[in-house]
């Protein structure tokens, strides 16, 4: 199993359209295989700073999401919403 951590710097004004399109992609990510959760959470002390975790079978099962039509789809409506490029760093115990 595999903990997977993206980190976003939203764009002022933009956080409830992001919030939106997060929450689709999360979604469509859910039917991904292999996935197991997921989760978006905001930081308290700076609320354009997202955060999103998610659990996947093998670090395969998330290359195969992260490659796929349906993520990069997303990505293109989500990246012009992002002060800088996401941050992905991937875990395991």
């Amino acid at each position: 199993m595999i903990k997977v951590m993206i980190e976003r710097q939203i764009a002022d004004e933009l956080g409830q359209l992001y919030d939106q399109l997060s929450r689709e992609t999360l979604q469509k990510a859910m039917q991904a295989h292999g996935f197991i959760s997921g989760e978006v959470l905001r930081n308290l002390d700076d609320p354009n700073h997202r955060l999103v975790l998610a659990t996947y079978m093998t670090a395969s099962d998330w290359y195969r999401w992260y490659d796929s039509a349906e993520r990069r789809d997303m990505m293109t409506q989500l990246a012009p919403l992002l002060e800088h490029e996401e941050k992905i760093t991937i875990f395991t115990h």
